[in-house]
């Protein structure tokens, strides 16, 4: 069954560079972008349509399909994706526990915007 845009866990957002990311917000599509599972029990209608207005704020088409859908390899692949990122994701969080310190922003960022005045 293809992504169901009319469920109101589906979402689709467009970044600066033109990438758009597809997904369900409850993480229960394996094959996403491309497919829903065939009865999820968390499909429920949109009651407000979000895409109301035409123009570029339409949900772009549907990717095609790669190879490997319907044998799982794809799904294999973004499950290898996860573990890696979920990995990762643990070194940094371990690194900020030993108190290992971020790379210095040097003066960019939200840090400008709450310089101390005044004593200087």
């Amino acid at each position: 069954m293809p992504m169901r845009q009319e469920c109101k866990n589906f979402e689709s957002r467009t970044y600066a560079g033109g990438e758009t990311v597809r997904k369900c917000n409850l993480d229960l599509a394996p094959d996403a972008p491309w497919r829903c599972p065939e009865n999820c029990h968390a499909y429920e209608r949109r009651l407000a349509d979000v895409n109301w207005a035409v123009g570029s704020l339409i949900t772009p088409p549907t990717p095609p399909e790669p190879p490997g859908l319907d044998d799982g390899t794809a799904a294999a692949v973004l499950d290898e994706a996860e573990e890696f990122l979920n990995q990762v994701g643990q070194q940094v969080m371990a690194d900020i526990r030993r108190g290992i310190p971020p790379l210095p922003d040097e003066g960019k960022g939200l840090r400008r915007f709450f310089k101390r005045r005044g004593n200087s």
